[in-house]
């Protein structure tokens, strides 16, 4: 069975930095893209991050040149690393495993909060 597991979330203070990570098993890895979204407080859940089976990727505008999405096809796993982090970055982030024609899944998601 299919499964992600996202790690690494925090309180951070404004300019900090995290790296989140997600763990994928019980899946082919190397064929699907990865997302990270992120949803905070009275908000809809929004796309930050994502990275193609062929490792392109394509962000949010209000998270480029801070955020970085990759991927490890040989251990399974995706980052999404946050420098310069802001208020406003304060959500819930989840990871995304989708592709054409394949099933999506989803992570139960890892808070990030910044704050003083």
């Amino acid at each position: 069975q299919a499964r992600l597991v996202e790690s690494g979330g925090g309180v951070v203070h404004p300019g900090g930095s995290l790296t989140l990570s997600c763990a994928a098993s019980g899946m082919n890895f190397r064929v699907y893209a990865f997302g990270w979204y992120r949803q905070g407080p009275g908000q809809q859940r929004d796309m930050v991050a994502i990275i193609s089976s062929v490792s392109s990727t394509n962000y949010h505008d209000s998270v480029k040149g801070r955020f970085t999405i990759s991927r490890d096809n040989a251990q399974n796993t995706v980052e999404l690393r946050m420098n310069n982090l802001k208020p406003e970055d304060t959500a819930v982030y989840s990871c995304r495993a989708f592709g054409h024609g394949k099933t999506d899944y989803w992570g139960r998601g890892t808070q990030v909060t910044v704050g003083l």
